[in-house]
């Protein structure tokens, strides 16, 4: 199965409470942190809803 690299580039501030809870679902709390996450709907749902504030790409 292939993973993504996620990596959070803007902040929090600002943002509505249900992306920060997202982002958090995730394992990001800080700008730079990175997370490796399995490819699957879940993950994919996820980045979609806070695509703004994130980067993505394959691990």
């Amino acid at each position: 199965m292939a993973n993504l690299k996620i990596t959070l580039v803007k902040g929090f501030q600002g943002r509505k409470d249900d992306q920060i809870a997202t982002a958090h679902s995730l394992g990001l709390r800080k700008i730079g942190n990175q997370v490796i996450q399995p490819d699957n709907a879940a993950t994919r749902g996820k980045i979609n809803k806070i695509s703004h504030l994130v980067k993505v790409t394959e691990a």
